[in-house]
């Protein structure tokens, strides 16, 4: 019997040195990110954080994917804008509780190590936290041989924040005739690509390079758009008037996300005209001629946040949010009735 030749973990799929090699090109990238509050290095078995000058602190947390944009990311080979996504989703997902973010965690699962590819990634992760303060304290990247299709990976975020607990934004102060503002998307976000990659790229048969005259851009690069933060906007904010709700717009669009932040026996009552629906939707629209009330339930359609104030702080809020560099438009207001959000007029 000939002698067999002795098998090592690279046989099977899995590179120790191209994860060492890999962490070597992102060590000092992530270190940059690091807040006071870090007392762990890069490499610990886990990330040390001292929480600290909080009298009564909330911890408040999050944990999303970017789910099926990274299908564009692996078509086009475009690695560095998805790092920033998972981010920004998971900032804006506490910053609505009136959260500061702390620090962040990452998960990387992949079917062979590509360094290159993975310190694209890393690059949009840290330069997501540092925009936000936040520490990129740990993470995972785990070399899953068999399990994803070469040249795929998955990319999940966690993220935790703080609050003092009687600065925490539930939406249980909004009343009747309070005030809703609209913070402006920067097009899809990371919502909806099941339906957009299913009506571009299957109805339409258009791929990453494809140039769309009506978005002046090509497909990718639309769609590969950054999630926009509201993070440092929203601290502003809430340090000069009071925040009675915030909502995130992801999936499920206005109607459901603005419905969870109201208390019974109130409607959020919004105005569709009130701002000018991205390009990108209506494009969306007509080629997969999508009824209007589904792009309201699957797509943000150009808003990423709402916010409710009362109406003696509506001026004094447009203000800040005009300071800190977002187009934001007054859409609506809080009426009595059952419990639900109207977007007016219906023109379905």
């Amino acid at each position: 019997m000939a002698d067999k030749k002795p098998l090592t973990y690279a046989d099977a799929g899995v590179s120790f040195e191209a994860e060492s090699k890999a962490m070597q090109r992102i060590k000092d990238q992530i270190k940059t990110t690091y807040r006071p509050e870090v007392l762990s290095n890069v490499g610990s078995f886990g990330g040390l954080f001292a929480l600290g000058r909080y009298q009564k602190p909330i911890l408040v947390s999050s944990t999303d994917s970017v789910g099926t944009k990274l299908m564009v990311a692996f078509q086009a080979n475009k690695h560095d804008t998805v790092g920033y996504d998972i981010v920004a989703h998971c900032g804006n997902d506490i910053v609505v509780q009136g959260a500061e973010p702390l620090f962040f965690l990452d998960y990387i699962g992949i079917g062979k190590m590509e360094p290159s590819v993975i310190e694209e990634i890393m690059i949009g992760l840290v330069s997501g936290c540092r925009d936000i303060g936040c520490a990129l304290i740990g993470g995972e990247t785990a070399e899953l041989s068999g399990l994803y299709t070469p040249g795929e990976y998955d990319l999940v975020g966690t993220i935790v924040g703080v609050v003092e607990k009687e600065a925490l934004i539930t939406g249980d102060k909004i009343q009747p005739g309070d005030k809703i503002i609209a913070l402006e998307s920067t097009g899809l976000h990371t919502n909806g690509y099941s339906l957009v990659r299913k009506i571009l790229f299957e109805r339409c048969n258009y791929n990453v390079n494809t140039y769309l005259p009506e978005l002046s851009t090509t497909v990718g690069e639309e769609l590969l758009k950054p999630h926009k933060s509201y993070v440092k906007s929203i601290l502003q904010l809430r340090d000069v008037c009071e925040i009675k709700g915030i909502a995130h717009i992801t999936g499920g669009g206005l109607p459901g996300n603005v419905e969870r932040i109201l208390p019974e026996k109130c409607i959020a009552r919004i105005n569709k005209q009130n701002w000018d629906v991205p390009s990108v939707f209506k494009l969306l629209q007509h080629k997969g001629d999508v009824e209007e009330a589904e792009m309201y339930r699957v797509f943000n359609m150009g808003v990423g946040i709402v916010i409710v104030v009362a109406p003696d702080s509506i001026d004094t809020a447009m203000a800040s949010l005009t300071e800190s560099g977002e187009s934001a438009f007054e859409i609506g207001e809080i009426v009595k009735g059952d419990k639900g959000v109207e977007l007016c007029p219906n023109h379905s």
